[in-house]
């Protein structure tokens, strides 16, 4: 292009969507969805982020040995939660899309964008819960960054991170590998994080406290992977919850999913809340939970390996990929019998929940 030729480039969603779209809080919902496929895959597409995966697998100079590579962004409120607080969950979060990748996670950075009057002895308790979190996950932090900003411009402190993970089997673990026939499981119970910040918000108290499920996730993935399972896709459960991630990997995958209510592990004090609040425990988030697309012919070894592992005692197989049906649609059989398609959500339900 000539450069004194004007550059000007149509943007792909109507001007009257802007301020919906803007007040989308994180992701996990129709509009964010929206706003990912039409503006920034519109602009930045490419054969890495096209694959819509937790993260980038590609080679380095021709090296056959792949590589993964993630970033996130950590804007969580409050601070600290039960279970966990915005450090170690940027520790995790990171670490489990690399994860989610088949990659075993290796290097972190650190940026952190602090306000003003943030007290010091709070940033050193994040920090030194990510030093530990990342001690326990078995990854280094190697490089970050610093940024104050004035006083009321970023409610105590931001976090983004980034992760270098290696790819050290054959297996294409991605939503384009899912296939019918594929069985489907979970590895604990459902919600507790999103509704551990909601108890926390709303000044909920329940008769034991509920704590978010936040954990690093690749000492489970690596199990599996050690143990041969044939893994076609991997996905963890944060914004949004279950049914966002099963309709995106539907949609990008094409094929039919079904789930049956009756095997999906929910606590009774997580529905509890979730009820009281009005929220539905398939779209609320997690921290330390994954869905497993893997071969029938291992399922049954596949849930063995998990229950065996801490974090995976809880684990379930919640349904299948179906050979008929509508590509890209989700349904659940209820306990009574009935059928519901389970939709990507209009809206995010929860902000501010990593």
């Amino acid at each position: 292009m000539d450069p004194a030729t004007p550059f000007t480039l149509s943007c792909p969603i109507p001007i009257s969507d802007y301020p919906t779209v803007l007040l989308a809080h994180g992701g996990g919902g129709k509009l964010s969805h929206m706003l990912i496929e039409k503006i920034m895959l519109g602009a930045f597409g490419n054969p890495a982020l096209d694959a819509r995966h937790d993260g980038a697998v590609f080679t380095l100079n021709g090296s056959p040995a792949r590589v993964a590579f993630t970033t996130d962004s950590y804007v969580i409120h409050p601070l600290f939660f039960p279970g966990g607080d915005i450090g170690s969950l940027a520790v995790h979060g990171t670490v489990n899309d690399l994860s989610m990748c088949g990659a075993r996670p290796l290097y972190l950075s650190a940026g952190f964008i602090i306000e003003e009057g943030l007290p010091m002895d709070t940033l050193w308790r994040v920090v030194q819960s990510m030093q530990q979190a990342a001690q326990h996950a078995g990854v280094q932090i190697v490089t970050g960054d610093t940024k104050v900003v004035d006083r009321g411009k970023a409610d105590g402190l931001f976090i983004n991170t980034a992760g270098v993970g290696v790819i050290e089997h054959d297996l294409r673990i991605a939503p384009q590998s899912v296939r019918p026939g594929d069985v489907l499981l979970v590895n604990g119970d459902l919600g507790r994080h999103g509704m551990a910040i909601m108890a926390v918000r709303e000044g909920l108290e329940f008769e034991s406290a509920i704590e978010s499920d936040s954990a690093p996730l690749n000492g489970l993935v690596q199990a599996l992977i050690d143990a041969g399972i044939e893994i076609h896709c991997l996905r963890d459960l944060t914004r949004g919850g279950l049914a966002s991630a099963l309709n995106e990997i539907a949609g990008v995958a094409q094929v039919s999913i079904s789930i049956e209510e009756a095997l999906i592990p929910v606590r009774d004090d997580v529905r509890a809340a979730c009820e009281i609040l009005g929220f539905d425990p398939l779209y609320v988030a997690n921290e330390g939970r994954l869905v497993a697309f893997v071969g029938a012919q291992d399922a049954g070894r596949a849930l063995e390996i998990l229950q065996a592992h801490p974090l995976g005692r809880g684990a379930a197989q919640i349904g299948s990929v179906n050979a008929a049906g509508r590509p890209g649609l989700v349904t659940l059989r209820s306990r009574i019998g009935a059928s519901r398609i389970v939709d990507m959500m209009s809206g995010e339900q929860l902000p501010r929940i990593c």
